[in-house]
């Protein structure tokens, strides 16, 4: 993978609305991984859509961290957006995902002819990018693009649908939601040896499974994790790990250094109250936070609440 040429971040930026709490914030995976990547200096491309509803919420966020967009960033419709819930173990509940303009999101050609130009292309997975990829894969990826996907927490995956996708794929990412000894897991491994394939699955500090179906890959590996205490929440530490492990991998190739790279952002975002560090959101949000948290101390519940 070339050093020089620029990553490709296709995936959704939402709203995320913090409930019982006057907080609304832009978010989303792909736009936590893009601050993350602009912040260590990683070239990239931003691949999405937010809708014509609110679009300030995220043009604000982007032009104060340099993030560019491209010119179809905004589309006709509503936002992505989900519910949060900071639970009393500092562990988010996300539901209700509403997928906006998503539902129908497909690059445009200017967008689409970026990707021949790209080091490696990353695909968080809602909805709308799962049936984007596969429709750019079924008319063919240049060749030497290494595509990456990050299955989330596996809610809207099942083994066979993680099977199809990882067709497509040559890294993917799993946030496991349970045990390291789940039955599902091993399914996860059978995925990665029977494509050829390698799978990271993360089980927060329980430590991160390495399936390397490679046949030039290192094997399988348990690489433990040191717990440190959440002073904040758990919400974003999977995206921080994903962009660190890129990071390192776009210029190492080494499984164990990228993951290390990885626990090192993860457990940093422990200590935020939300997805990023307050300062990100800007001084038009200070307010909200502010007033979010004085909420919640008093009614002794989680700040991000």
């Amino acid at each position: 993978m070339s050093v020089d040429r620029p990553q490709l971040l296709l995936g959704a930026l939402g709203i995320d609305v913090y409930l019982g709490r006057d907080l609304v914030l832009p978010g989303g995976g792909t736009l936590n991984m893009a601050w993350q990547w602009r912040r260590s200096g990683v070239p990239f491309r931003l691949l999405s859509r937010v809708g014509d509803d609110r679009p300030e919420v995220f043009r604000a966020f982007l032009e104060r961290h340099g993030i560019p967009s491209e010119p179809g960033l905004v589309a006709p419709g509503r936002s992505a957006s989900i519910d949060i819930v900071i639970q009393p173990d500092l562990q988010p509940w996300m539901d209700n995902f509403i997928d906006g303009v998503w539902e129908t999101f497909r690059l445009t050609p200017d967008e689409e002819g970026l990707i021949a130009g790209g080091a490696g292309l990353h695909v968080v997975l809602v909805e709308g990018a799962i049936s984007e990829l596969r429709r750019l894969a079924s008319l063919g990826l240049p060749a030497g693009l290494e595509v990456t996907a990050d299955f989330l927490s596996f809610r809207h995956y099942t083994l066979e649908r993680f099977a199809a996708t990882m067709a497509d794929v040559d890294v993917g990412f799993v946030g496991w939601p349970g045990a390291t000894t789940d039955d599902e897991v091993q399914g996860l491994r059978a995925v990665a040896h029977d494509l050829r394939k390698l799978v990271i699955v993360t089980f927060g500090s329980q430590g991160v499974r390495v399936f390397d179906g490679r046949p030039d890959g290192a094997g399988d590996r348990f690489i433990p994790v040191e717990a440190v205490r959440v002073r904040g929440t758990t919400l974003g530490c999977g995206d921080s790990f994903i962009a660190g492990f890129l990071e390192a991998w776009r210029s190492s190739r080494d499984v164990v250094a990228a993951v290390e790279r990885g626990k090192v952002l993860g457990a940093e975002a422990t200590a935020w109250r939300r997805p990023l560090p307050d300062d990100a959101y800007g001084p038009e949000a200070a307010a909200a936070l502010a007033a979010a948290d004085e909420a919640a101390a008093s009614s002794k519940v989680s700040p991000g609440l």
